[in-house]
């Protein structure tokens, strides 16, 4: 079989999968443990042509791809005009062996709530940047929000990840004092811009995931909780859940997933290191850039920061999430070939079914 690339697949990538799931031996498919599938996040990779990323990642191990809605990885305009662009994309990943289960649009999701400037240019699509006015490029994104979920409903997936903005992040140091009602108004603000978008969300079937980081509305418990307050728990609102941006603020990433459960549609796995030492620039960065030596925390490939993932795969399972782990693969300091390689295989050693029974049962005597 060819693929579109003009290349051959790789052989035997689904029995390699198995037997790394396995200790080294295929199970017969009955007697397989179901696992979370292991997929990739194609954001950090848009320099690459799809189908150039997507051969690498079946090398890799990988059984599929979170799409990113820049490059040429997902293109909403495409999936909305062309009846056949969707099954053609999907059947492009299935020649090699991967699937899609959720897209992903943060960038544009970010100018929805934003103050917006010059940064913005940058990571916007020309048709939504328009002529750079504030209001003209919010309700631009708003619309493109829209859009991926109609986009995403046509190529059958059910949950878009992104980010929302925040008109109220630059007012997180309380200097001068920020009073209460100021944070009140910014939450009531970012209702009143997201529920639009999330009623339409609901009428498609799709779910919106924000990525609880710094710069967006919710970066940790006590504002994830606000923000569901403000939409009024929005019923096709929820996260996706990404304990690398919690660990190092000090958050704890193992509560969240039990506080929101219910609420968590999709899963990154990316690790994080910080220094247990004091260091020249600490939490806030120093404006310093990723992998400089003076930072206090860094991204890192799976495995090689301090995230403790054993105890957020038992609270996935507690919580019976059965969607992808997700690998957003970050690294100033390794090759990314290498890295992301390495993480496929270092997420499905942390993965493990939850037990269907108790380990003494055995012990009944009926």
């Amino acid at each position: 079989m060819t693929t579109a690339t003009g290349g051959t697949p790789p052989v035997g990538v689904a029995t390699r999968r198995a037997d790394r799931q396995n200790g080294g031996r295929t199970l017969p498919a009955a007697r397989r443990p179901m696992a979370r599938p292991i997929t990739l996040f194609t954001g950090q990779w848009a320099d690459l042509p799809l189908d150039t990323l997507a051969d690498k990642a079946a090398t890799w191990g990988y059984d599929g791809l979170e799409l990113a809605c820049w490059g040429d990885h997902f293109e909403i305009d495409r999936a909305l005009a062309e009846p056949d662009y969707c099954s053609r994309l999907r059947d492009r990943l299935a020649e090699r062996g991967l699937q899609v289960h959720a897209v992903s649009n943060h960038l544009v999701g970010q100018a929805v709530c934003d103050p917006i400037d010059d940064r913005h240019r940058s990571i916007l699509p020309d048709h939504v940047w328009g002529d750079g006015d504030a209001e003209g490029v919010r309700a631009r994104a708003a619309d493109e929000m829209i859009r991926t979920a109609e986009a995403a409903a046509a190529l059958g997936v059910s949950v878009v990840n992104g980010f929302t903005g925040s008109p109220i992040w630059h007012l997180l140091y309380s200097f001068p004092p920020v009073p209460e009602r100021t944070i009140d108004a910014g939450f009531r603000e970012f209702a009143r811009r997201w529920t639009p978008i999330l009623d339409a969300y609901e009428r498609l079937g799709i779910r919106f995931a924000l990525e609880v980081h710094p710069t967006e509305i919710a970066f940790d418990l006590p504002t994830a909780s606000r923000a569901l307050d403000a939409l009024d728990q929005h019923s096709a609102f929820g996260f996706n859940y990404d304990p690398s941006h919690l660990a190092y603020q000090g958050v704890d990433c193992v509560a969240f997933i039990l506080e929101f459960g219910d609420r968590i549609h999709h899963v990154h796995m990316k690790d994080v290191w910080w220094s247990e030492r004091p260091t020249a620039s600490g939490v806030f960065g120093g404006h310093l850039p990723f992998g400089h030596r003076d930072r206090h925390w860094d991204f890192r490939s799976i495995g090689r920061g301090r995230v403790p993932f054993e105890d957020i795969v038992r609270a996935l399972d507690r919580i019976g999430y059965v969607g992808p782990l997700s690998v957003e693969w970050e690294d100033a300091g390794m090759d990314r070939e290498h890295g992301a390689a390495e993480a496929c295989d270092v997420v499905r050693r942390l993965d493990f079914p939850p037990s269907q029974s108790a380990f003494d049962a055995a012990f009944a005597s009926d």
